[in-house]
């Protein structure tokens, strides 16, 4: 599908989101050039209608937006770019352009500072001392929170079951990661079950 740049007098708005936690984080807009180069280049370019002239958004303070995918309206005159941001979006120096109150798709955000973890560990870090332990013992955190977090919900106060359970969450996504899984995996076969026509064991 082609945008109608024609239809919006040669400017589009350009909704960007991350990839990663699914927040909004910022309103752009871009001409046919800024887009074209936002296609070749990966990284997100728009068109700056105060300085009048193309600008490629992090190209003064490295914050660069990578594009994941991209995905125009169904009036052909709007744009959603899912990216992986470098770092804070806004120029206050949040994370959104938005002033929402706390980040709704923090565990998202968790299962990438992990992931990030893997990828470059960082010496004490508690994931970092979780992986040297091994699969064994990863697993075995997972179910020793799962039954704290039982006896927490049965027996004890609401600020316990939060904390068991954001324990539980926690050791849970470092185990996906350590098998080599996301959250977007079990997404999609929660997503697969819940479908007119589930899979064996899956529920309607």
């Amino acid at each position: 599908m082609e945008i109608d740049f024609e239809k919006t007098d040669g400017l589009v708005p350009v909704v960007i989101q991350d990839g990663q936690t699914l927040e909004v984080l910022m309103l752009g807009y871009m001409n046919a050039e800024a887009y074209e180069k936002t296609v070749k280049e990966k990284v997100v370019t728009f068109f700056s209608r105060s300085k009048n002239r193309l600008w490629t958004k992090g190209e003064t303070s490295g914050n660069f937006l990578h594009v994941q995918s991209i995905h125009i309206d169904c009036d052909k005159d709007t744009v959603l770019i899912m990216v992986r941001p470098d770092g804070v979006t806004c120029h206050t120096g949040s994370r959104s352009c938005f002033n929402t109150t706390y980040n709704q798709n923090f565990i998202l955000e968790l299962e990438n500072i992990i992931r990030s973890r893997y990828e470059e560990p960082v010496e004490g870090s508690y994931v970092n001392k979780l992986r040297k332990k091994g699969l064994n013992k990863i697993a075995q955190k997972v179910g020793e929170e799962g039954v704290e977090t039982v006896i927490a919900a049965l027996a004890e106060t609401e600020t316990d079951l939060i904390n068991e359970a954001s324990d539980l969450v926690f050791h849970l996504l470092v185990l996906l990661r350590e098998k080599g899984l996301s959250l977007e995996t079990i997404a999609k076969n929660l997503e697969g079950r819940h479908s007119p026509n589930p899979p064996e064991g899956g529920t309607k």
